[in-house]
């Protein structure tokens, strides 16, 4: 566990493999990373791995189907070898730092790449699900273009939760892309996630995932994660005066 720490990961089952590939589905713009790591989790069957604590997380019980469950949870599995990062809350500003921490302390070594997802709000509706990468290693960036993920021109900072994850990947020497998806900036976007996950994740990943129920379900997806959607707004506001650059994601 992270020494010195309020946020760590409880371990509730062994890996016996390294080689995982760990996808970030924390709430962010859009809640895309959440949608889709939420259905990527439910097709692949993967089974719950842990449980990410923190003093530093709003103070709720979170529930699935009349049962309690962790908040902020990690899920793993073999065939194919993946990890994800799952959270029934937004991540406060307070907590980014630690929990960034947490991830690369207590769960680094068990997986071999990490993708992130940033969401970037869509100029028009025609934007919507488009999807470009930013690697912190040259063989990451090759993969991005082999699975014909078109990479971010020019410069920009990625913010937020997903920023500091993927700063502490990089300055750790940890491989890691993240993937930053035009959507929608006023409610959930189940269209958006379901085009990441078929035009970025499966090639990249290579699995296979069916989207069809973020099409048939849309409209009860959104009014499930609204209430996630609108604490999420509430942190966003609360930042609102804080200096902001050109070409940032979040």
């Amino acid at each position: 566990m992270s020494e010195n720490s309020s946020t760590q990961f409880q371990r509730t089952t062994e890996l016996p493999t390294d080689s995982l590939t760990l996808i970030e589905g924390l709430p962010g713009l859009g809640l895309v990373a959440s949608i889709a790591v939420d259905q990527i989790t439910k097709q692949l069957g993967l089974e719950q791995h842990g449980a990410i604590v923190s003093d530093d997380f709003p103070p709720v019980a979170a529930f699935d189907g009349g049962r309690v469950r962790d908040p902020v949870r990690v899920y793993a599995g073999e065939d194919p070898a993946v990890m994800t990062l799952q959270s029934d809350v937004p991540i406060p500003p307070t907590a980014v730092e630690s929990l960034s921490h947490c991830v690369l302390n207590d769960l680094a070594e068990e997986f071999q790449r990490a993708i992130f997802l940033a969401g970037a709000p869509a100029e028009s509706e025609d934007e919507i699900g488009d999807v470009i990468g930013v690697a912190t290693t040259e063989q990451l960036q090759t993969s991005l273009t082999d699975a014909g993920i078109p990479l971010a021109e020019g410069s920009g900072v990625i913010g937020g939760v997903t920023g500091a994850l993927l700063a502490d990947c990089y300055q750790n020497d940890v491989p890691a892309a993240v993937l930053i998806v035009s959507s929608n900036p006023y409610i959930p976007d189940p269209s958006a996630a379901r085009a990441v996950i078929e035009n970025a994740l499966e090639p990249l990943v290579e699995f296979d995932i069916d989207t069809e129920e973020l099409r048939e379900q849309a409209e009860e997806i959104q009014q499930q994660k609204q209430q996630i959607a609108e604490q999420l707004q509430q942190y966003q506001q609360q930042q609102e005066q804080q200096p902001q650059v050109a070409g940032m994601y979040q």
